[in-house]
């Protein structure tokens, strides 16, 4: 007796998949200058990966980066060591 093949899955949702691309301008941003924007482009990542059922992890390390570099930031801001001010 054959049985009956499953039905096929169904198809991605439409439009384009920029979870990657989130991401990765997230944790770039994140780690280097601007840890507003990693948060941001990071909450972004994991958007559309819940979206289009796919790894949220690039996104939730563009928010951690974001998170450190703002901390980071504050702390060197609050001891006098933060490198582009001017203590003269």
């Amino acid at each position: 007796m054959t049985t009956p093949y499953p039905p096929p899955p169904p198809p991605p949702a439409q439009g384009r998949d920029r979870t990657t691309l989130w991401g990765v301008l997230g944790i770039v941003l994140g780690l280097i200058c601007c840890g507003i924007l990693g948060i941001i482009f990071g909450y972004l990542s994991i958007r559309d990966a819940r979206r289009y059922g796919q790894s949220p992890l690039l996104g939730y390390l563009a928010v951690v980066f974001g998170v450190i570099n703002i901390i980071g930031g504050a702390i060197l801001r609050a001891t006098g060591n933060y490198p582009f001010w001017n203590n003269d």
